[in-house]
């Protein structure tokens, strides 16, 4: 092989090359605007040189308790500073951060404790029964260290365990924190949702961080100095990336430890929230909240929510309310959103129904990702491009996991033909535009043919009735599947299975109309999706 003339002598050492990794956005920001609000919790103000001191003094102390490369330093904490903290102290000393799901059950925590093989937990004291009951299930006996945050009213429980600030003040806020050897080792491991089986444990690098925390103020386009409200959960892919991309832009975190309307309209109008993110249940949430809670933003706030398409009225209710709505699409596996319906400013002059048509469209990849494509799983070609032809959606770059820890077998599986393989089935539209129809798992075959659950989910959510609306694979007889819709009306609206049959007659091929229509509250994830392997289980009861 003939040698490039370009590589001759010019070889990679500290002056031109160091690793990727975000930690550095948060020393930059402390340098540059140290006096600059980072965090906004309750009466709490803290500066960005705050911030940082104290993520170093976290390093520092996790250091002198023996935590280093490779150890895992688990997470059980709300919307909290002290998980802002943990973000940038935890990589800060080499180990790896595990963002724990408070709403998951004991025995799940303790699954995922001996699994990610945990040395420290920190935990919210309203947590900490859970995390006791967890450490039950569990065989490692990692150091407990408990926060007590002053939002929290109700009262501590628990063994007397460390306190966090004294741990804290153990540390040194001057702490030379480690840069990652690599840019390829892992900053954090967050664990999939297991409705199949165990928990993977999806591993992420300083590399993927770095790119995608720029990526979402890039593809969002986050101004400098943008205020966040958190209305996602921190533990949910590492809050998407952006306990890392408000350090990069210099932004303010306004952290919220309940999902409630009245504080959500609070910190908009009083706190100059201009970004937030959640499932269109937190849409929900805040339109509906009293006329008395809801406040006149005079401004236009950017509201970015993933999980299933929000309801052309939704859409409608927020626009008026002051919110731009866009569309994100991703996965634990791709450090959260990597794909974004990025919108033409001539779409916005057609008809509302259009519009809403448009906007429940995935979109294109985000800049930092290489590639995302709809595949036959088979042949491993594309699908065409038309809108209709439907096969797995597939990603590749630097913004796709390490892998899964401990466990080759799915890691091969999942990269299996050099893509990641998702196992959501989409179609492709011709101006390149990716549409999500299903899960591979969620897709219900009736009579041989395939059904997209959620293009009957579409039909029914234009219903006027229609508040929430999930639809899956129901045993039958003789077809082996047919849909069942589970349904929640809109407040003051009525409707009953005779007429939601006749309106999905009107919009759908005959096949597709549900059997069955099931009106009873909709079993949701604590980031708002629904959990549709319990709908299953139900409808399986309904056929008996």
């Amino acid at each position: 092989m003939v040698e490039n003339p370009f590589d001759s002598g010019l070889d990679r050492n500290p002056a031109n090359h160091q690793p990727l990794t975000p930690l550095t956005f948060l020393e930059r920001a402390a340098s540059v605007f140290p006096d600059h609000t980072a965090i906004i919790h309750g009466d709490l103000r803290r500066s960005y040189a705050a911030f940082y001191a104290r993520s170093r003094r976290l390093a520092s102390a996790l250091a002198q308790v023996g935590i280093g490369r490779g150890d895992t330093v688990s997470a059980l904490l709300a919307n909290t500073p002290a998980m802002l903290e943990c973000h940038y102290g935890v990589p800060m000393c080499g180990a790896v951060l595990h963002s724990i799901n408070t709403r998951l059950d004991a025995a799940t925590i303790g699954f995922q404790l001996d699994h990610a093989m945990a040395k420290v937990v920190i935990v919210d004291s309203e947590f900490m029964p859970l995390l006791q009951e967890a450490m039950a299930c569990a065989t490692v006996r990692p150091i407990v260290i408990r926060y007590d945050d002053p939002e929290f009213t109700g009262a501590t429980q628990g063994p007397d365990v460390q306190d966090y600030e004294a741990f804290l003040s153990s540390g040194d806020p001057e702490f030379d924190w480690l840069m990652p050897k690599d840019e390829w080792d892992a900053i954090s491991i967050n664990y999939t949702s297991g409705t199949t089986g165990d928990p993977k444990g999806v591993v992420s690098h300083h590399r993927g961080a770095y790119l995608l925390a720029q990526g979402n103020a890039l593809t969002t386009s986050m101004q400098k100095h943008a205020v966040y409200l958190w209305t996602l959960p921190m533990f949910h892919c590492n809050g998407w990336c952006f306990p890392w991309t408000l350090s990069a832009i210099v932004g303010t975190h306004v952290c919220l430890r309940q999902v409630r309307a009245e504080p959500i309209w609070r910190a908009l109008a009083e706190d100059g929230v201009t970004h937030l993110c959640g499932a269109p249940i937190v849409m929900s949430l805040m339109i509906s909240a009293p006329d008395a809670v809801k406040r006149d933003l005079g401004r236009t706030v950017q509201f970015y929510t993933a999980a299933a398409p929000p309801p052309e009225k939704l859409l409608a209710d927020m626009r008026e309310a002051g919110f731009e709505v866009t569309h994100l699409y991703g996965l634990t596996e791709t450090y959260g959103p990597a794909v974004v319906n990025d919108w033409h400013a001539d779409w916005s002059a057609l008809p509302p129904d259009r519009q809403a048509a448009l906007k429940a469209r995935q979109g294109v990849r985000y800049l930092p990702l290489e590639k995302v494509d709809v595949l036959d799983p088979e042949t491993m070609r594309p699908v065409p491009r038309d809108g209709q032809t439907m096969g797995e959606v597939m990603f590749r770059g630097n913004v796709v996991m390490k892998g899964y820890f401990r466990n080759p077998k799915a890691t091969a599986e999942a990269f299996a033909g050099g893509w990641f393989h998702s196992g959501d089935l989409g179609v492709m539209h011709p101006d390149g535009y990716l549409q999500l129809k299903d899960r591979s798992k969620d897709i219900i075959i009736s009579g041989g043919e395939n059904i997209s659950s959620i293009e009957v989910e579409e039909a029914l959510y234009r219903h006027p009735a229609v508040a929430v609306a999930a639809v899956v694979a129901m045993p039958h007889d003789k077809w082996g599947e047919t849909p069942c819709a589970f349904v929640e009306l809109t407040d003051g609206k009525t409707a009953d299975a005779e007429e939601l049959r006749s309106w999905c007659r009107e919009h759908l091929a005959a096949y597709k109309v549900p059997a069955a229509f099931v009106f009873m509250p909709i079993p949701r994830t604590s980031t708002g999706k629904i959990q549709k392997f319990n709908l299953r289980a139900e409808a399986r009861k309904i056929a008996g």
